[in-house]
């Protein structure tokens, strides 16, 4: 199971990068736990300077705009 956070301050962006996470995982039926993050020290201590961004196992793999479906099956596989 992938621990996935979206760090953002909970702007339409973010809520999207989340939904199209979960609707993915569920196509894949791979077993994800997605949180939002928006606290602001928290997202600056992942170095993130934009966002949305997304953290996989405590590891940034994406930031600035929402993924598409292709990148986020890339990561789920």
């Amino acid at each position: 199971m992938k621990e996935i956070k979206v760090l953002g301050t909970g702007c339409t962006k973010c809520t999207k990068t989340a939904e199209v996470i979960e609707k993915v995982a569920r196509e894949l039926a791979t077993e994800v736990i997605v949180e939002k993050e928006t606290n602001p020290e928290v997202i600056m201590g992942y170095g993130v300077m934009s966002t949305p961004a997304v953290v996989i196992n405590d590891a940034v793999v994406h930031s600035g705009r929402i993924p598409t479906q292709e990148e986020v099956k890339q990561w789920l596989v």
